[in-house]
C-alpha cells in the first residue's frame, strides 16, 4: 500500500517541512541550531518509517498496529503541515504577482485549515468509523414476477474483517445487530470479506455467522490473497481456505460464476409453473491492478432470455463494461468503493476514477446500486457512514 505511493509521501514530507523551516525559522525567527534539528527530527523519522512500510513484500503488514499508527502521525502531522504549506506558498504568490499586500493572508488560511483537517481526520478515526446508515432503495420492473413484488434484498459488502480488532469489534458487533433488525428476503455479500488473510474471517467468526447465516456471497478483490507475497500455490490455498470458511463456518453459498435460481408460489392461479428469479454471482471483474477472474458465459449459462436477472459483482466498474453490453441482468449490486469513504460538499475522491461510485444508477431501466460497505483496510470514515443497504423489488403496474 505504502510502497505505491512512498515516492510522494517522501516529498510531502521533505518540502513542507523545508518550506517552513525557510520561510518561517531562517527569515523570521533565526531559532538556534539545536532547535532546528529538533524541528527536523519528526521528518526523519517520518522518512524512515515511510521507507520500512514501503519495503514490505506485502500489500500491508500482517500486524496493521503499524500502518495504522503510520496513517495516524500522517493524518495529524504531515497533512496540516501539508495544507500550512500548500495556502501559505499560493498567499505568497498571490501576494507578490496580484495583489500586493504586507501581509500573506495564506498563512492565516493554513493554520486554520489545518486544524480542521486535524479535527476531520480524529473524528473520521473515532466518531465517523462506528456510524451505521441503513439506507432503504425502492426499485421498479416492469417484468419482475408478479410474486416477487415487494420482494426485500439486503445487501452487505466490504467488511474487511482484519480491521475489527481491538476496540473496534464493537463497531461490528452493532453491524451485526443492524443486520438482525432488518426485515428481507435474502441477504447478499458483495464481497471483500477480509483484508488479506482468511484468519481474519476466523477470528469473527463468532460475530458475523449468527447474524449472517444464509447469506449468497461472491468474492471481492481482497479475497484473492493477491496482496501477500507468495507463491500463487500458496496464495489459492488461502483463497480454498477462506471459501471453506464461507460455505462451511458461516453457512454462506459463494457464487464463483454460478448462479442461484429463487423460487415462489405465482400469485396467477393458472400458472403451471413458481415464479422466479435468478442470481448471477461472477468472481471479481476488474481493471488491472485489480484482478480479473469473471466468467460471465460460465455464469449465466442455462439462465433464459426472460428470466429476472439479480448480479453480484463486487466491482462496479463491471456494469458499463461487462453486464450492460453483454447480460440482460436486470439489477446489479456492487461495492468496492466504499463510497470513498469521505465525502466534502457532495464530493468523493473515488469519482475521480469511478464512474459508478455510490448509490443507484439507472440505463435504460437497468439499475445498478452501489453501497459504501460496513468496513475498509483504512479505518476511517468522514460524512460516508457504514452502510446496509435494503433494496425492495417492485412490479410497474
Amino acid at each position: 500500500m505504502i510502497q505505491r505511493i512512498a515516492i510522494p509521501l517522501i516529498l510531502v514530507i521533505v518540502l513542507s517541512d523545508l518550506y517552513i523551516d525557510m520561510h518561517y525559522f531562517r527569515k523570521h525567527y533565526h531559532i538556534k541550531i539545536w532547535q532546528r534539528i529538533l524541528w527536523w527530527t519528526p521528518c526523519v523519522i517520518m522518512i524512515v518509517y515511510t521507507c520500512a512500510l514501503a519495503s514490505i513484500r506485502s500489500f500491508a503488514p500482517s500486524d496493521l498496529t503499524w500502518l495504522n499508527l503510520y496513517l495516524l502521525l500522517v493524518g495529524l502531522f504531515v497533512g496540516p503541515k501539508a495544507i500550512f504549506t500548500l495556502c501559505s506558498s499560493l498567499g505568497w504568490v498571490i501576494r507578490k504577482t496580484i495583489i500586493p499586500t504586507h501581509r500573506n493572508y495564506g498563512h492565516y488560511i493554513g493554520l486554520v485549515a489545518g486544524v480542521l483537517a486535524v479535527a476531520a481526520y480524529i473524528y473520521g478515526l473515532t466518531i465517523g468509523i462506528g456510524r451505521i446508515r441503513v439506507r432503504h432503495i425502492d426499485v421498479y420492473f416492469a417484468d419482475l414476477p408478479k410474486s416477487f413484488d415487494g420482494y426485500r434484498i439486503l445487501q452487505v459488502s466490504d467488511l474487511h474483517l482484519g480491521t475489527f480488532d481491538g476496540w473496534r469489534k464493537k463497531i461490528l458487533e452493532a453491524e451485526m445487530d443492524s443486520i438482525r433488525s432488518q426485515r428481507y428476503d435474502l441477504l447478499c455479500f458483495t464481497g471483500d470479506l477480509q483484508n488479506m488473510r482468511p484468519r481474519e474471517v476466523l477470528a469473527m467468526r463468532s460475530v458475523i455467522a449468527p447474524a449472517m447465516r444464509g447469506t449468497v456471497s461472491v468474492l471481492g478483490n481482497h479475497d484473492y490473497a493477491e496482496y501477500i507475497k507468495d507463491s500463487l500455490a500458496r496464495k489459492e490455498a488461502m483463497m480454498r481456505q477462506l471459501l471453506t470458511y464461507e460455505c462451511d463456518s458461516l453457512g454462506w453459498t459463494v457464487l464463483n460464476n454460478e448462479h442461484l435460481t429463487i423460487y415462489r408460489k405465482s400469485r396467477d392461479a393458472n400458472a403451471v409453473r413458481p415464479d422466479s428469479i435468478v442470481i448471477v454471482g461472477t468472481e471479481n471483474d476488474g481493471l488491472p491492478p485489480f484482478p480479473q477472474r469473471a466468467d460471465w458465459r460460465k455464469a449465466f449459462r442455462g439462465v433464459g432470455d426472460k428470466a429476472f436477472v439479480v448480479v453480484l459483482q463486487h466491482d462496479p466498474s463491471a456494469w458499463e463494461r461487462a453486464v450492460l453490453p453483454r447480460t440482460h441482468a436486470q439489477l446489479t449490486l456492487s461495492g468496492h468503493t466504499h463510497g470513498g469513504q469521505m465525502q466534502i460538499l457532495g464530493f468523493r475522491p473515488t469519482e475521480l476514477s469511478q464512474h459508478e461510485d455510490f448509490g443507484l444508477y439507472n440505463h435504460g431501466g437497468r439499475y445498478l446500486y452501489v453501497t459504501a460497505g460496513l468496513g475498509g483496510l483504512v479505518p476511517f470514515r468522514l460524512n460516508m457512514p457504514n452502510e446496509i443497504a435494503v433494496i425492495t423489488l417492485h412490479r410497474k403496474s
